[in-house]
């Protein structure tokens, strides 16, 4: 930030603490591109350049009433902008860790084929009969949940049986199904 566009930014903020919000508005463009040329001299031109603008306006807009006219604005403003950036890297480092991009999808251990290539290769009719093969409590409590999508408490409520129950009933039930088709394997 230039000394004349710091001064131009203490004269936007003070208006803006006044109830001037043309004032405000164009403070927060100044605000916008200089948080984004410092993101960029620090960080390169990331995808997420734009985030680290848009926190540093959400925090410039909810602690602008603590600016004090009498203090340089630079370093207040820059104090803002520098932990918004730490915010958004860490948020990022985080993200992606844990997410893998839609444009790749995980293996599956199988030959490449995905889950619901093969399910549909599953005869309707020997889904019926291994269904009537289970007890019928847990062929009441499959049906429930899976082709009626009943919620968990609603049937625990009509069976009289707490949801830990019901939850344990269907992870049985699913269990065996997977045995009478022989997929034991999922």
């Amino acid at each position: 930030m230039t000394l004349q566009q710091e001064q131009q930014a203490t004269t936007l903020i003070v208006r803006a603490q006044q109830g001037d919000k043309v004032a405000y508005a164009d403070l927060l463009q100044l605000l916008a591109a200089t948080a984004r040329r410092y993101a960029r001299n620090r960080l390169g031109d990331v995808p997420w350049i734009d985030d680290v603008a848009q926190e540093t306006l959400l925090s410039v807009h909810a602690a602008r009433h603590t600016y004090d006219s009498t203090r340089p604005f630079a370093p207040w403003f820059y104090a803002i902008v520098s932990t918004r950036m730490i915010d958004v890297i860490r948020k990022e480092r985080r993200v992606s860790s844990r997410e893998v991009g839609t444009d790749v999808l995980p293996e599956t251990g199988r030959g490449g084929a995905r889950p619901h290539e093969d399910s549909a290769s599953v005869d309707p009719r020997r889904v019926q009969s291994a269904l009537e093969a289970l007890p019928p409590r847990q062929r009441e409590i499959v049906r429930a949940i899976k082709l009626r999508e009943e919620p968990v408490k609603q049937i625990s409520e009509r069976l009289g049986m707490s949801e830990s129950a019901v939850k344990v009933t269907a992870h049985r039930g699913y269990r065996a199904l997977r045995r009478l088709l022989g997929r034991e394997d999922r």
